[in-house]
C-alpha cells in the first residue's frame, strides 16, 4: 500500500489507475487545473484531503473517503464507482454522485444540485442533504436520520426505506415504487403523486394536495397538517391521527381520521370512503 501525505497535486489524472493507495492531508488543487485525479483507481483511501478540481473519483472501486472536502468547483466528484464509503465529509459540488453502486455516507454535509442520480444500493446516516432532483431513479436505498432540503426529491426511486428523516422538499416521491417512510416529517407540496407501494408510518405530513394518483398507498398513524385536496384518484388505506383539511375523490379504499373539513366528490370513478367519528362518508349515490 503506497501512502502519500501533505502534498498538493493539480496535474491531469494525477493518480490514474493506481491500485492500493492512501492519501492523507493533501490538496487536489492548483494552477494546472487538471481533472480526474483518481480516475480508475482500486483500493483507494483518501483522508483529510481538500478537493477543488473537477471529476476526481470516476470509475473507482473499493474507495474510502473520510474527513475531506469537495468544494463547489469540485463538480461531478463521484461517478461510475463501486463500493464507496464516505464519512464526515463536505460534498458541495454539483452532481456529486451519479451511477454508483454499493454506497454509504455518514455524517456528511451535502450541498449538490442533482445529487445521487441512478445509484444502486445506497445508505445514508445522519447526513444533511440539500439538492434539486436528489436521488432520482435510484434504487435499494436505506436512509436513517437524514435531513433533506430541496425540490423534486426521490423521483422514480425503487425499494427504499427512510427512518427518522426530515424532508422539506416539493414533489417528493413522485413515481416512487415500494417505498417505506417511518417516524419522519415530510413537508412540501404534492407529496407522492403517481407512486406505487408508498407506505408512511408514524409520520407528520405537511402541505397541500398530498398523495394523489397513488396505487397501494398506506398511511399508519400519521398526522396531516395543511393537507387540502388529499388522496385524489388514489387507492388508499389510511389511519390519520389529526383532522384533514379536505379530501378529494379517493378512487378506492378507506381513510380513517378524527374529522375532515370538506369533501370534494365530482369524479364518477371515486369509490373510496372516509370514516370520521363512526360515520362513513363516500361519493353521493348518484355516482
Amino acid at each position: 500500500m503506497q501512502e502519500i501525505t501533505d502534498q498538493s497535486f493539480d496535474e491531469e489524472r494525477a493518480f490514474y489507475g493506481t491500485d492500493g493507495l492512501t492519501v492523507r492531508r493533501c490538496r487536489i488543487d492548483g494552477p494546472a487545473d487538471g481533472e480526474s485525479a483518481f480516475k480508475e483507481c482500486t483500493n483507494l483511501t483518501v483522508e483529510d484531503t481538500f478537493c477543488n478540481l473537477r471529476y476526481p473519483f470516476w470509475h473507482d472501486r473499493h474507495l474510502v473517503i473520510a474527513r475531506s472536502e469537495m468544494t463547489e468547483l469540485c463538480r461531478a466528484a463521484l461517478w461510475y464507482s463501486e463500493d464507496v464509503r464516505v464519512t464526515d465529509t463536505k460534498l458541495h459540488g454539483i452532481k456529486a454522485f451519479r451511477e454508483c453502486a454499493d454506497v454509504s455516507l455518514a455524517r456528511c454535509d451535502i450541498v449538490s444540485p442533482e445529487f445521487g442520480w441512478m445509484l444502486r444500493g445506497a445508505a445514508m446516516e445522519e447526513c444533511r442533504l440539500e439538492s434539486q432532483y436528489m436521488l432520482m431513479r435510484s434504487e435499494d436505498l436505506r436512509f436513517t436520520g437524514v435531513d433533506c432540503v430541496g425540490k423534486y426529491s426521490f423521483q422514480y426511486v425503487k425499494n427504499a426505506v427512510f427512518d427518522h428523516c426530515t424532508f422539506d422538499t416539493k414533489d417528493a416521491f413522485w413515481h416512487a415504487e415500494n417505498v417505506t417512510v417511518r417516524d419522519s416529517v415530510v413537508k412540501g407540496e404534492y407529496l407522492g403523486w403517481y407512486s406505487d407501494g408508498l407506505t408512511l408510518i408514524n409520520c407528520r405530513i405537511i402541505g397541500t394536495q398530498p398523495l394523489c394518483c397513488c396505487r397501494h398507498l398506506r398511511l399508519v398513524n400519521c398526522a396531516m397538517e395543511e393537507t387540502d385536496l388529499a388522496f385524489e384518484k388514489s387507492d388508499v388505506e389510511a389511519v390519520v391521527t389529526t383532522p384533514i383539511v379536505s379530501v378529494k375523490n379517493p378512487r378506492s379504499g378507506l381513510i380513517a381520521a378524527p374529522s375532515v373539513g370538506a369533501f370534494v366528490w365530482d369524479d364518477p370513478l371515486a369509490r373510496g370512503a372516509v370514516i370520521t367519528g363512526g360515520t362513513v362518508t363516500a361519493a353521493p349515490a348518484a355516482y
